[in-house]
């Protein structure tokens, strides 16, 4: 159910962000339009669209970026442990973890994003559309050059490292303070309130990751997606460009499925870490 919930909210944010900022095509109205109009002229199948290279890129992009973040802070720690949370470690730490995944997520986002934007609504004329992620990423190289595939990796790792940074530091800020506040008056559910904590703590820092850097992301899309593969790649020049169009409204379309994404997806994200670690004896401080 997770699962679904994640594609569905990923395809209508890049949906939203694809229509409502050009110029010309169908705009929707929100969300719940989009999935609507989606049902209405593709079915079913059609909200599922992309969800071969989102699972891949997803699970391997978390589990670096935890392993990265886990291993970088340690170094930074120079072997003290300490449970007051440090912003000249966790900054750096998780930066440098979202600075790696970014080569992953680049090309498989550009993949999954040529795919999403395919439909009854899309302005792709229906001869020069993709039949599967492997044909997108071949015929990608082929048009393109190697360099095609990472097209938006600049602005996807300044996503991720601005991203990853302020994710970490909500989460390990709300995490100590809850920890503070809750472990001493209930020591005898331990496993349930380290649960909870980790639901409230992976959520607050999705939602919170997502609200520093969709502007970003949206950036990404356009860049991604554009036809012309000489238009620009600066996300500065493209953010300027929707913002003399559709105002701040603008640089944040697709903000509601996504936050609504945002927090189940990375709070289970978190207890999945979380609970990783106490099973394999892993101290994560």
């Amino acid at each position: 159910m997770l699962k679904r919930v994640v594609i569905m909210g990923l395809l209508l944010k890049v949906k939203l962000q694809k229509h409502n900022t050009e110029a010309h095509g169908i705009k929707y109205k929100n969300g719940l339009h989009c999935t609507t109009r989606i049902l209405q002229t593709e079915g079913v199948k059609g909200l599922y669209r992309g969800a071969t290279s989102s699972f891949v890129g997803v699970a391997f992009e978390s589990s670096l970026l935890f392993g990265i973040y886990s291993q970088t802070k340690q170094s930074l720690q120079g072997g003290g442990q300490s449970d007051v949370p440090r912003p000249e470690v966790i900054i750096p730490s998780a930066a440098y973890g979202g600075a790696i995944i970014s080569f992953v997520l680049c090309p498989t986002e550009l993949v999954k994003c040529r795919l999403q934007i395919q439909g009854t609504d899309s302005l792709v004329p229906k001869f020069s559309r993709y039949s599967s992620p492997l044909d997108c990423a071949l015929q990608t190289v082929k048009n393109e050059g190697v360099t095609g595939i990472f097209r938006g990796g600049s602005t996807t790792l300044l996503r991720e490292s601005i991203g990853n940074a302020v994710f970490f530091s909500v989460y390990e800020y709300v995490r100590y303070y809850m920890h503070l506040r809750l472990k001493p008056t209930l020591s005898d559910h331990s496993n349930l309130t380290d649960m909870g904590i980790g639901i409230v703590t992976g959520g607050l820092s999705g939602v919170a990751f997502w609200s520093a850097v969709l502007p970003l992301d949206v950036a990404k899309t356009i860049i991604q997606t554009a036809p012309d593969k000489s238009s620009t790649r600066n996300p500065f020049a493209v953010l300027n460009s929707i913002y003399s169009r559709a105002g701040l409204k603008g640089c944040y379309t697709g903000l509601g499925p996504t936050i609504l994404r945002a927090f189940p997806a990375n709070a289970a994200a978190i207890v999945t870490w979380e609970l990783s670690l106490k099973m394999l004896g892993i101290n994560r401080d």
